[in-house]
């Protein structure tokens, strides 16, 4: 099954999955990708822009290879702002796409406190992008189309 996890930076999107990933199955996070290819004491989440691509890169082909094994382990796969286009290609692949979003007022404090300041913005647009749903919400499954 390919489960594709969406929401904020800080929402808690690699925790939601840690909690339920198997060790047999995939895990797809740009984070992680990033941190594997840079030097020895690299930030976690504040990459340079030529390793975000090469990143990108390694993502991309992650996920072609992954999605082709979805029947025998579980993918998941973490994209913060899935494009339309995206989510039409996830559909296409039967994904289950999961928010995780613990309400705007932590996301901003967990930012604030763990992030580069940056990524404040990011967090700001994903809110204006997804304001008809209620803040605080629990994380849990949304449909991959609406219904």
């Amino acid at each position: 099954m390919l489960y594709v996890i969406t929401g904020p930076p800080a929402a808690g999107k690699s925790s939601w999955i840690t909690a339920r990933a198997r060790t047999t199955d995939i895990i797809i996070d740009l984070d992680r990708i990033a941190l594997a290819l840079a030097g020895p004491g690299a930030p976690s989440w504040q990459h340079d822009q030529t390793l975000l691509k090469v990143a990108h890169r390694a993502r991309f082909a992650a996920i072609d290879e992954a999605v082709k094994h979805r029947d025998q382990v579980d993918v998941y796969l973490i994209h913060t702002m899935p494009s339309a286009k995206a989510l039409a290609r996830y559909q296409r692949l039967a994904a289950e796409v999961i928010t995780v979003d613990p309400g705007k007022d932590i996301v901003m404090q967990r930012v604030r406190d763990m992030r580069d300041p940056a990524m404040t913005a990011v967090a700001s647009r994903w809110y204006r992008q997804h304001a008809r749903r209620p803040q605080g919400q629990p994380a849990g499954r949304q449909a991959s189309r609406a219904w």
